[in-house]
């Protein structure tokens, strides 16, 4: 998994693969609503199952019914690389299991 920066038209074309992402602040963002606290609760802990396996972690924030994931590249300068996108896929990947739009 690569860790040098990405260009912006190279992060702009992968972003077109993750709707409901989008680049903000020099990191990838997305926030999911789910249907209860216990939910998004669930998914933070799935999500940080994931972050521990691939060893990159991103920042999470978790409300009430809501889990907003904002990830860059820290030794990469704080820039997105392939690795945030990698993250970013799994995290798709786990969201409908928990009912997250």
């Amino acid at each position: 998994m690569s860790r040098e920066p990405l260009s912006q038209k190279e992060i702009e074309d992968r972003l077109r693969e993750l709707p409901g992402w989008a680049f903000e602040d020099d990191r990838i963002i997305r926030t999911y609503r789910l249907g209860s606290h216990f939910a998004a609760s669930a998914l933070v802990s799935h999500i940080a199952t994931v972050q521990d396996e691939l060893n990159h972690h991103s920042d999470l924030t978790l409300g009430y019914n809501t889990v907003r994931v904002s990830v860059n590249t820290h030794d990469a300068g704080d820039s997105v690389t392939e690795a945030d996108f990698t993250l970013a896929e799994r995290v798709e990947s786990l969201a409908p299991a928990h009912g997250a739009a």
